[in-house]
């Protein structure tokens, strides 16, 4: 088994241990790993010290880990990006810059905390220093889900990794075996996961198809075969296959399988 390791994310902010730690759970080659998403200066590589709590880790008080990180301004920040606050990592979920007619320009982030899956918004000025985190973005292979989470395998090395519900979070309904999907990992362990941008489904249910409608009229509700609910031009019946968009279940055109 691999050591444990963990950060002291704050004496007086006295949290549930799995808080705050902000520990997450993978696998890798059969093994299990905990690792810790402790805050630590972006400015240079930095030397993070444990706390003086780290009985989960087995470590001697003050043993030292080190990590390299960076800091950018707040305008720079992307979709998918994983950024550090308060010693808590984050998923970029909306960024965007906005320039009003008079006053400071902002960047408006909407972000996911990671662990718990907690949707925040921030507002920072475009020029704001904010903490990006150093991930690296690897292609996986979905295998299966069960109860601990989701599993995929590195088509090349053949590593496989358990990536929590709460990380897969809206994505999951439209995981299909074997699907390839990029997932960044931080310290080796999975924050974040992204989908290809379609997918093909069947419809399961849908209203029936009336002569003399066409692709130009309204569109009307459906279920997908992976229970999502989406909307369809009112040509498209039960049975028919179609692409949708995975972001968000929209309907793009039918499959042509």
């Amino acid at each position: 088994m691999p050591r444990r390791s963990s950060y002291r994310t704050g004496a007086l902010n006295r949290r549930p241990e799995s808080d705050r730690y902000g520990l997450s759970l993978s696998v890798r080659n059969g093994g299990k790993t905990l690792a810790s998403t402790g805050k630590i200066s972006m400015l240079q590589p930095e030397t993070a010290r444990f706390g003086p709590l780290d009985t989960m880790s087995g470590l001697a008080r003050g043993q030292k880990f080190r990590k390299t990180a960076l800091k950018v301004i707040a305008s720079s920040i992307r979709k998918g990006n994983i950024i550090e606050q308060d010693g808590r990592l984050y998923v970029v979920l909306t960024a965007e810059n906005i320039h009003p007619g008079k006053g400071t320009p902002v960047s408006q982030i909407e972000m996911r905390r990671i662990g718990d899956g907690v949707k925040i918004s921030e507002r920072y000025k475009t020029t704001d220093q904010v903490e990006k985190a150093t991930v690296e973005d690897h292609n996986y292979n979905y295998l299966y889900e069960d109860a601990d989470g989701f599993h995929f395998m590195n088509a090349e090395t053949y590593d496989q990794v358990q990536v929590s519900k709460e990380i897969v979070g809206s994505a999951a309904p439209y995981l299909q075996e074997n699907m390839t999907v990029k997932l960044s990992l931080h310290d080796m362990n999975p924050v974040a996961i992204q989908l290809p941008q379609r997918a093909t489904l069947e419809v399961v249910e849908t209203e029936p198809v009336t002569k003399g409608q066409t692709a130009s009229s309204s569109y009307k509700p459906a279920i997908l075969s992976n229970g999502v609910r989406t909307a369809v031009p009112p040509h498209i019946g039960t049975g028919t296959r179609i692409v949708v968009m995975t972001e968000d279940g929209s309907y793009v055109e039918r499959a042509k399988d």
